[in-house]
């Protein structure tokens, strides 16, 4: 019982030192002005298209207010399953969770959002303890990706992390991307612009 309650204790302080570092690094990157990338759902589902069926069941996590990238990953699931029925494709779950930073909402305020929406987000990636993690830019997959890499540091599971910079960036990271760029396995950009100023990013040429 002792070693239970030590580990809970040490962890909780990893947690806490991890989150405050995180909310520095936010506030650092969070610059007025910063165009938001539009169609990260369709992105990531072009990507998806090649997946195996081996990475089966499929998790999607999507903002609990984002209801078009819930029929979209429908749609997808359902034609996969009509294209080949042998296929895996239906075995998949949605999960929700609060948006990182809501439009034209404050960017002081955006800080205290992500952290309550990494809150929430842990408990779902504790249950889940995914294999893989698959992100192309939304504020969402900050929370996600952040938590992930806890139960790594919590010595539960290493989760491999691949962010796919979305198409739209050519010469600048989105914001997403200048958090992840140090979090994650392996970083992808679809620019050889971003591959000259990151190069420890992968460059595959686009592949959406």
């Amino acid at each position: 019982m002792s070693v239970v309650l030590l580990l809970a204790v040490g962890g909780g302080v990893v947690v806490l030192v991890l989150v405050l570092v995180l909310a520095l690094r936010l506030w650092l990157v969070l610059q007025p002005g910063t165009p938001v990338p539009r169609g990260h759902t369709t992105e990531l589902l072009r990507l998806l298209e090649n997946l195996s069926d081996a990475y089966s069941p499929r998790h999607y996590i999507i903002a609990e207010t984002d209801e078009m990238s819930a029929q979209k990953i429908h749609s997808f699931e359902r034609s996969r399953a009509n294209k080949d029925p042998s296929t895996m494709f239906l075995k998949y779950q949605i999960h929700l969770i609060p948006r990182s930073r809501e439009v034209k909402q404050p960017w002081i305020s955006t800080v205290f959002t992500t952290l309550y929406s990494i809150w929430l987000s842990f408990p779902l990636t504790l249950r889940v303890k995914p294999d893989l993690v698959l992100c192309n830019g939304p504020g969402t997959c900050v929370p996600i990706c952040i938590s992930a890499l806890l139960l790594g540091i919590l010595g539960i599971k290493k989760v491999i992390i691949v962010y796919v910079e979305s198409i739209c960036r050519v010469e600048n990271l989105s914001l997403s991307g200048k958090i992840l760029f140090h979090l994650s396995d392996y970083f992808v950009v679809q620019w050889p612009t971003l591959k000259e100023k990151y190069p420890k990013s992968v460059y595959l040429g686009r592949i959406v």
